[in-house]
C-alpha cells in the first residue's frame, strides 16, 4: 500500500440523497515482481482506485465494478464541485440507489495496462527510466484480474459480494468466477461475450492500424501528451459506432445537417486538425477546400467523441487493451464453456441487451447456458432497447430492479 494513503477504504465525503458526493482516487502500490501469462514480469505495479460506502464489520459486504475498453476507475460522485459531470455509472452507484452505498463498499480499479493512474504503456520503465511503450507487458485479463486480487487482499478484503461490469468488464467479472472460486458470491456481466467474433476482432483490428499507422506512433515510442492523435481518434469514432445501434443513431441525428458553419477561409494544419473541418478543433485529414468539413450532425458528434478520448487516453494502451479483448477465449483456453465455469460457485445473473450487435443477446445467453450445463447457479435476463452495445451504461429502470433485486 502507498505509505502516502492514510485510509485505503475510507467512506466518501458526506453527500445528498442519491449521490456519493465528492470523493478522491487512490493508489495501490506493489513493491513485489508480477509475472504476467506470457512470462514477462512487472517488478511492481500501481493501481489507481476508488471507493464508495463502507466496509461493514464482517468485511463481506464489498462490490467490484470492473470498467469497460474506454473507462477507468472514477465511476461515481465527482472530484470537485466545478466538475461537468460524474463518473461513468453514477446513475446506478450511491445511496438509495440499485448499487446502495448505505448498504455496499463500492470499489472500482482503472485495469492494469490502463492510462489514468494505472501502471500501464505510459508509465516509467524502472529500468531505462523512460515510459513503457510497447515493451509493456503483453497484458491479458486474467493479469489484470489477478493485479486486482493482490490489491483487494491489501485491502484487507477476504470476499467480495458480487463483481458487476460490462462489456470488457463483463468479461473481467467471468474471469473472476473462474479465477477465484468462493472468493465472490455473485456475478453479474452484462452486454459480455466469453469471446470476441470475428467482426469484433476486426473492427478492434481496423482502430489498431489507424493508431500504428498515424507517423506520430513513432513504433510506440513517443512523448506523454503527444502521440498518434488522429489515428487514436479515428479508432474510438469508429468504436464507437459499434456501441451504438442504427435505430438509435437515425433517431438522434438523421440526416440532419449543421446549421451553422465557419465562414473563414479553410485553414490546412500540418499537424492533422483542421480547425475549418470540424466543429471543435476536431481531427481529420487535413484538407485544401471546405467540401470535406463536417456536414451532417452525425459527423460532427462523431468527430466530438474523437477529441474527447483523445484528450483522457492514451494509444498504445488502447492497442494493449484491445488485443487483451481479443485474445480472451474460454473455451480455448479451458478446453470448452463448461470445463472454464466447472469450479464457479457464484451465483450469476447475466444481462443481454436486444438491439446490442457487438456482444449480441445469443453470446449472453451462451453464457448462461454453459453455467447451467456446468450446474452452476445462473440465470438470464434480456432488456428491450434500440441504445445498442451501451445500454448498460444508460438510464434504464429496468437494468436497476434487476441488479437491486439480484444482489439483495
Amino acid at each position: 500500500m502507498n505509505d502516502a494513503e492514510d485510509d485505503p477504504i475510507a467512506a466518501a465525503a458526506p453527500a445528498a440523497p442519491g449521490e456519493v458526493g465528492l470523493v478522491e482516487s487512490r493508489d495501490y502500490v506493489s513493491a513485489e515482481p508480477f509475472v504476467c501469462e506470457n512470462g514477462q514480469t512487472l517488478p511492481g505495479f500501481t493501481l489507481r482506485y476508488e471507493t464508495y460506502g463502507r466496509l461493514n464489520a464482517a468485511r463481506d459486504n464489498g462490490v467490484l465494478i470492473s470498467h469497460a475498453l474506454s473507462g477507468d476507475h472514477h465511476c461515481a460522485g465527482i472530484h470537485a464541485l466545478t466538475d461537468r459531470k460524474p463518473g461513468w455509472w453514477n446513475n446506478l452507484i450511491g445511496p438509495g440507489k440499485a448499487l446502495d452505498t448505505n448498504r455496499y463498499f463500492v470499489l472500482c480499479a482503472n485495469v492494469l495496462g490502463g492510462c489514468q493512474g494505472s501502471t500501464g504503456p505510459t508509465s516509467p520503465n524502472p529500468a531505462t527510466g523512460r515510459p513503457y511503450g510497447v515493451s509493456f507487458p503483453a497484458v491479458t485479463i486474467g493479469d489484470m484480474v489477478r493485479a486486482q486480487k493482490r490489491w483487494l487482499d491489501a485491502l484487507g478484503l477476504p470476499r467480495l459480494h458480487a463483481v458487476i461490469g460490462g462489456s470488457f468488464g463483463g468479461m473481467q467479472a467471468l474471469q473472476w468466477g473462474i479465477e477465484y472460486p468462493g472468493y465472490c458470491a455473485k456475478l453479474i456481466p452484462m452486454a459480455a461475450t466469453t469471446r470476441e467474433s470475428a467482426q469484433a476482432i476486426a473492427f478492434n483490428e481496423v482502430g489498431r492500424q489507424a493508431i500504428m499507422q498515424d507517423p506520430a506512433w513513432q513504433h510506440g515510442d513517443y512523448p506523454n501528451g503527444g502521440g498518434p492523435r488522429t489515428g487514436l481518434a479515428i479508432a474510438r469514432m469508429m468504436a464507437h459506432i459499434t456501441y451504438l445501434s442504427d435505430v438509435s443513431m437515425d433517431r438522434k441525428f438523421g440526416r440532419k445537417v449543421i446549421q451553422s458553419r465557419p465562414s473563414a477561409a479553410p485553414v490546412a494544419v500540418g499537424d492533422g486538425y483542421d480547425a475549418q473541418s470540424s466543429m471543435l478543433g476536431l481531427p481529420t485529414a487535413t484538407v485544401a477546400t471546405d467540401a470535406f468539413a463536417a456536414q451532417f450532425e452525425v459527423e460532427g458528434y462523431l468527430r466530438h467523441q474523437g477529441e474527447a478520448f483523445i484528450n483522457r487516453f492514451d494509444a498504445n494502451s488502447y492497442l494493449y487493451i484491445t488485443r487483451a479483448l481479443d485474445r480472451f477465449d474460454l473455451a480455448a483456453t479451458y478446453g470448452s464453456l463448461e470445463q472454464a465455469f466447472a469450479k464457479v460457485t457464484a451465483e450469476t445473473l447475466v444481462i443481454g441487451f436486444t438491439s446490442d450487435w457487438l456482444f449480441p443477446p445469443e453470446q449472453n445467453r451462451a453464457i448462461a447456458r454453459a453455467l447451467l450445463r456446468a450446474g452452476r447457479r445462473a440465470s438470464y435476463a434480456e432488456l428491450s432497447t434500440d441504445l445498442g452495445h451501451d445500454s448498460f451504461l444508460l438510464e434504464s429502470p429496468q437494468l436497476y430492479e434487476l441488479v437491486r433485486g439480484f444482489l439483495g
